[in-house]
Order: C-alpha cells, then structure tokens, then sequence
C-alpha cells in the first residue's frame, strides 16, 4: 500500500466530513421539509460522492487489476448511455453488440497488459474501419453514415479516452516506479475539484455567460475562479506526482481546460438531443458521462504528456 496514497484518502474523507456535516446542517436550517431544491440537490451531491470515492479507493488499494476494471465497467455504463441518445439503427446492433462485448473487453485487456502499441491505436484505426464494414454488410443504406459516425464517436468518448485514465498504471517513470495510482488519484482530484469550483465561483460572482446555449450556468468568473483555483490545488498536489510544482500547476492548468470545453462538448450533445442528463444512475449528479465528460477529455491529454516528458 502506497503511504501517500493513504494519505490523500485520508484528506479527501475529511473533506467529504465536513461537506456532510455542512450539508446536514444547511438542510435542517433551511429545507427541513425537502422545499429547497439547491439544498437538497447539494445534500444529494455529497451522499453520491461518498460511493463514488469508496468505489475509487477500493479499486485503487486493489491495484492496476481493480483501476482496469473499475473504468471498463465505467466504460460500459457510459457508452450504453451515449448510445441511447443515438439514431441506432437495426442495420448497426451487430457492431453495438461488438462494441460491448469485443471492444471495450479488448481495449482494457490491453492496457492491462502494457500494450501500448495496440491500446493507442486498436479503436482509432481497427475499429474505426472495422465497424462500418460490419454495418454495411448488413445492406441498408438509409441512416448509414449518421449511425456510423455516432457509433464510431461514442466509441472514442466512452472507451478510447476513458481507458487512458488506467493506462497511466502503465508508465515507467524512474524514480516512481510502483506509484502510478497516484497520477490517476492526481488526474480525477484536479479535474473533478474544477468542476466544482468553476460551479461555486460562478455561484458567487458568477455574471457573463461563456455559452448560454451550451450551458446557462457555466460563467466567465465561474471559469477562472474554477480553473486558477484547481491549478493552485494541483502545485500543492506535486507530492503526490513526478513533477515539481511548477509542471505540476502546468499540467493541472492543462487538464482543467481540457475538462472545461469536453463539458461543453458533452453538453452541446445533450442540448441537441433535447435533454438535460445524460442519465439517472449516480443521485445528485445524472449519468456516467455527465460526471466522466470533464475526465475523459482531459486523460489522453495528460497521458500523452506524461508518457513523452518523463517516461
């Protein structure tokens, strides 16, 4: 067991103590019949990240086994999710059941072998041409180019971006050997605080609306308040990383904008197909992807970045 790893899970369930125990109190001051929306929706928040991190611990104690098929069940999840949002048709269940079922099992399988030259390449080049070859031998042509493409786009969203989060486990970098859990726990903690702080700063002093179309609540204040904080967070965060403090406050300003626009990507998705979440499944928060979206954006950015200067 990684001793700053303990430590870093130490100091987020303090967080999430205190987040309680400031939810809990708001709540019986203010909703104590359930009547404050925002409370209840911020109580909700809380009570879901409890699981959430529980989940994220346990796979991180077990080892690179454990991270790889925490994300590939993420992975599942979420893409069942993006593929109910699209204009599927009968000609493409052959390659949605190969996306399940062979794809998402082979690409994990890679990356929990090391093989980085197939993981990097197996979804953008094989299956890319591979899929629609298997929907056009099904002989309709009607839809065929939207069903494909989405198919195809879900695809890199869902699993090609995701499975860089457990392929970070697979770098060798000198003098860190054995510690690649933490670029993750470093990677998920900076992304996911944006996320958040972008939320409270808009909150407060929140006032020009970056895409209103896209996402009303998303600010110009909300904006920099989120990403200078979660930069600052992750120079504090160098400890737990190769990086000195000041790549580390780099990389983390890297991944916080990449997080940043994949949510308004995912968002411009989801506004035009008429919905607000991408699903119901985590309370508080919606779907997989509507927690991932910020994530997956934002891990092949770092993974490259990370591989090439310091592996």
């Amino acid at each position: 067991m990684i001793p700053d790893l303990v430590t870093l899970l130490l100091w987020i369930g303090v967080i999430l103590i205190v987040a309680s125990v400031v939810g809990r109190v708001l709540r019986m001051r203010l909703s104590p019949n359930g009547e404050n929306e925002g409370i209840e929706n911020l109580v909700a928040r809380i009570r879901a990240w409890w699981v959430m991190v529980i989940l994220i611990a346990v796979a991180f104690l077990a080892g690179r086994t454990g991270v790889v098929i925490l994300f590939a069940l993420c992975s599942f999840a979420a893409l069942r999710e993006f593929l109910t949002l699209t204009n599927a048709r009968r000609a493409d269940h052959w390659s949605l059941a190969g996306a399940f079922f062979v794809v998402i099992p082979f690409q994990y399988l890679m990356v929990w072998a090391g093989q980085y030259g197939i993981y990097s390449i197996y979804i953008p080049v094989y299956v890319f041409l591979l899929m629609p070859i298997i929907s056009a031998l099904r002989g309709e042509t009607q839809g065929f180019l939207v069903g494909v493409a989405e198919i195809q786009w879900a695809l890199m969203i869902t699993v090609f971006c995701a499975s860089h989060v457990p392929a970070l486990l697979t770098l060798e970098i000198e003098g860190y050997e054995g510690r690649g859990v933490l670029l993750i726990a470093f990677l998920i903690v900076v992304v996911q605080l944006s996320d958040v702080l972008q939320y409270v700063w808009g909150k407060l002093i929140g006032k020009t609306k970056i895409a209103p179309r896209l996402s009303p609540s998303k600010t110009l204040e909300g904006f920099l308040g989120g990403i200078l904080s979660a930069t600052a967070i992750g120079a504090m965060l160098y400890w737990i990383t190769p990086f000195t403090p000041v790549q580390a406050a780099a990389m983390a300003f890297v991944i916080t904008i990449m997080g940043f626009f994949g949510g308004l990507v995912m968002s411009a998705i989801k506004r035009d197909r008429g919905v607000k979440d991408w699903g119901h499944t985590i309370e508080g928060h919606g779907g997989f992807i509507d927690r991932l979206d910020s994530v997956v954006f934002s891990a092949p950015i770092f993974f490259h970045l990370t591989r090439y200067w310091w592996t």
